[in-house]
């Protein structure tokens, strides 16, 4: 299996700004482009901070003399590799209660943007390609598990399996497997198994000696 990763995502050629760009240049970008946040670069191009719509509002609120991307910047960037897998980001995101992520190479230099946005296509792909992704590198390849053993549904991302398989174990794997698959919504597992070799053992115990 292999998940799209965030160069797979990612907006290349992200908008961006210098530390010294002014507060009303960076609302009307922010405008222009319908962004809610945008990465601050050096000369060289790596990424130095972000400033985000939260930003411009607090200076406002605050009045603060700030008015620089500089001044207003969140520093450190919380930033994303182009190698992570989506679902990585998409954590990230969800941790540090951010919408946008820069994406910088090993070398700090800034070569997109990832979005809350750009994360929904993830569940765009269509039934067919799912369907296909879960018969092929799910049950075939990865559990070699044969195409006649298993049915796979698939409805706007929903996936149904049917079908019985050698072992409880190999069920609990396999509906794992298939909730990983990018595009996977829900999965409804109607699998049955013919050995349970997750049923506690029941441990022997000596019987007592008798009287002697």
């Amino acid at each position: 299996m292999r998940h799209r990763s965030v160069a797979d995502l990612m907006t290349p050629g992200a908008v961006a700004v210098q530390p010294g760009t002014a507060f009303g240049e960076i609302a009307r970008l922010l405008d222009e482009y319908d962004i809610s946040a945008v990465p601050v670069v050096d000369e060289a191009g790596r990424t130095l901070g972000v400033v985000s719509e939260a930003d411009l509002l607090r200076r406002h609120i605050d009045r603060s003399p700030s008015n620089t991307a500089a001044s207003l910047m969140t520093s450190p960037a919380v930033v994303a590799r182009p190698q992570w897998s989506a679902i990585r980001a998409a954590r990230l995101m969800d941790d540090r209660g951010v919408k946008r992520l820069p994406v910088v190479g090993e070398d700090g230099l800034l070569i997109g943007v990832l979005s809350r946005g750009d994360l929904v296509q993830l569940f765009l792909r269509r039934d067919r390609a799912i369907q296909e992704e879960i018969l092929e590198d799910v049950l075939t390849r990865t559990l070699s598990v044969p195409p006649s053993a298993v049915t796979v549904e698939v409805s706007d991302g929903t996936v149904t399996l049917s079908g019985t398989l050698a072992r409880r174990s190999l069920v609990v794997v396999a509906v794992r497997l298939c909730e990983s698959v990018d595009g996977v919504v829900e999965v409804v597992n109607r699998l049955t198994h013919e050995v349970d070799d997750r049923a506690p053992r029941v441990r022997e115990t000596a019987e007592p000696p008798g009287p002697a």
